[in-house]
C-alpha cells in the first residue's frame, strides 16, 4: 500500500502540474494504460479535475416514471469533499451528467465528474464553474434509457478498471487514473519532472542543442 497523498501534495500538483508530466511518470514506472479515451475533455479548457474516484455503474434499462434512472440519486448524495464521479454509460448517448447534479455535486464539494459519454445543460454547468468532463453535449436525457446500478464499486471505464479511492487527474490534454497505491509517488516524480522540464526550456531558450540538454537533464 502506497502512502497516503496529503493536501498539500494535491495543491502542488494542481498548481505546477499537467497530466502530460504525471502521464510521462507512470510510463517509466512501467504503468502504460492510464489514460481514458482522447475524446473525453473539459466543458472549458481551463478545467481542471482532481480527486478521488467514484465509479458510478450505469445499464441500458427502459424505466418507469416511479423509477426513471435507478440509484442515480443515491450515487449523488454519496459524493464526498475531493470526490469524482466517474462513469462509463450505457450503449445509448444519453446524458450522463448535466445542471442540476452539477449544483449538487458542487454543494458537496465534489471535485468533479468524468464520463466516457456526454453532458447537457452546458451553460448551466459553466456558470456553476463545476469541473465537468465527457465527449461532448448532448440533450437526451438518461430517464427511460439507462440506469445507475451501482456505486463507490470496482467499474470499467474507456477500458480501463478503476478502484474506488483511484486518483482522477484530467486538464485539457486528457484524463488520467492513477491507481491510489501509486498516486504519492507519481505526483512527487511528476513535480520533480516538471522543475527539469523548466530547466530544459530555459535551455533551449539559451540555444543549447536538444541532444545535449537531454544528456544533461534527461527529460524531454
Amino acid at each position: 500500500m502506497g502512502k497516503a497523498v496529503s493536501a498539500g501534495l494535491l495543491a502542488q500538483v494542481r498548481a505546477h502540474l499537467t497530466t502530460a508530466v504525471a502521464g510521462d511518470v507512470l510510463d517509466r514506472m512501467g504503468h502504460r494504460r492510464n489514460f481514458l479515451p482522447p475524446g473525453i475533455r473539459p466543458v472549458e479548457p481551463g478545467m481542471v479535475v482532481l480527486g478521488t474516484a467514484m465509479p458510478v455503474v450505469i445499464e441500458d434499462r427502459a424505466g418507469t416514471l416511479e423509477d426513471p434512472f435507478g440509484r442515480l440519486l443515491e450515487a449523488l448524495d454519496a459524493l464526498e469533499e475531493g470526490s469524482v464521479y466517474l462513469t462509463e454509460g450505457g450503449s445509448t448517448n444519453y446524458a450522463l451528467w448535466g445542471e442540476l447534479m452539477s449544483t449538487r455535486a458542487a454543494h458537496l464539494k465534489a471535485a468533479g465528474a468524468v464520463m466516457n459519454g456526454f453532458h447537457r445543460d452546458t451553460p448551466g454547468i459553466l456558470d456553476i464553474g463545476f469541473p465537468t468532463f465527457s465527449h461532448g453535449s448532448y440533450s437526451l436525457d438518461i430517464s427511460f434509457r439507462g440506469a445507475v446500478v451501482d456505486f463507490n464499486v470496482p467499474a470499467k471505464v474507456g477500458g480501463l478498471d478503476v478502484r474506488p479511492g483511484d486518483y482522477v487527474f484530467g486538464d485539457r490534454d486528457g484524463v488520467l487514473i492513477i491507481p491510489a497505491d501509486l498516486a504519492a509517488g507519481t505526483f512527487e516524480s511528476a513535480l520533480e519532472k516538471a522543475t527539469s522540464e523548466n530547466l530544459v526550456r530555459e535551455a533551449f531558450r539559451d540555444g543549447m542543442p536538444a541532444a545535449e540538454a537531454f544528456a544533461k537533464y534527461g527529460v524531454m
